[in-house]
């Protein structure tokens, strides 16, 4: 599981010189106007579905105060709102213009007042430890600089008792959805987001960083390590991606 981690950290959007978490908030910034549209087309709607059950594993706790890292346009924090409607619901991300759209999301749809979007260091959360009922994140956690401190520092901020769910992309196991899989987000998908977006490297990087990426009973295991209880791994749609959760 370490050479996974390490091969992870190695796995950078442009030139290999340059700190990851540098890249990754040039990266976002670049595709930022076109993000939330991307997503959803070349997911056919279905990264929706996932954030809903992604966000109903917090049910058993019915959180009140509640943290979402790599937060990017805010739509997984929006989800939380429409579910839960807790007093207060904090997004954080590195990509200043990816928080602008998610602003602008959130001002018309009058949740200003219980969602807030700061900009921040997912790996040195500005927040005393114990403070949050929930952390979540989706697709945000493949690219942090150093997975272990990013998670560590969620679980940190976590009260005891507290539930953290992590969304990640995983790679389908079964034929042919593997291959259909590989070549999709190999050879299609960077092709259309050069097209798009017009950062060459933004979805080649997507491919990357989930090949590289710990999944399933590896990064189970790496929860348990730093803290989690009870955790479980769920795979959707065949395995393409997983929801991670724990209990602190």
């Amino acid at each position: 599981m370490s050479t996974e981690k390490i091969k992870s950290e190695e796995v950078k959007p442009y030139q290999q010189e340059a700190e990851k978490k540098q890249q990754v908030s040039k990266m976002f910034n670049n595709i930022s106007k076109n993000y939330d549209f991307l997503n959803h087309f070349l997911s056919m709607g279905i990264d929706r579905k996932w954030r809903k059950k992604a966000v109903a594993e917090l049910n058993e706790i019915q959180p009140k105060i509640v943290l979402d890292v790599a937060t990017g346009t805010g739509d997984l924090a929006l989800e939380v709102q429409r579910q839960f409607q807790p007093e207060k619901i904090i997004g954080i991300d590195i990509a200043v213009k990816m928080l602008e759209i998610g602003r602008t999301k959130i001002n018309k749809k009058g949740l200003t007042e219980i969602i807030t979007l700061e900009e921040g260091d997912s790996e040195k959360l500005p927040f005393e430890d114990n403070t949050f009922d929930a952390v979540v994140v989706a697709f945000g956690v493949r690219n942090f600089a150093n997975v272990e401190n990013g998670l560590r520092e969620m679980i940190r901020v976590l009260r005891p008792g507290g539930k953290c769910v992590i969304l990640e992309f995983s790679k389908p196991k079964v034929f042919p959805i593997k291959q259909l899989y590989n070549f999709y987000f190999k050879r299609i998908l960077p092709g259309i987001g050069r097209m798009t977006s017009k950062d060459k490297k933004a979805y080649a990087y997507l491919y990357e960083s989930v090949q590289a990426f710990p999944e399933g009973k590896d990064f189970e295991q790496l929860l348990n390590n730093i803290g989690l209880k009870q955790t479980k791994c769920t795979p959707l749609t065949m395995g393409i991606c997983s929801i991670y959760s724990g209990l602190k």
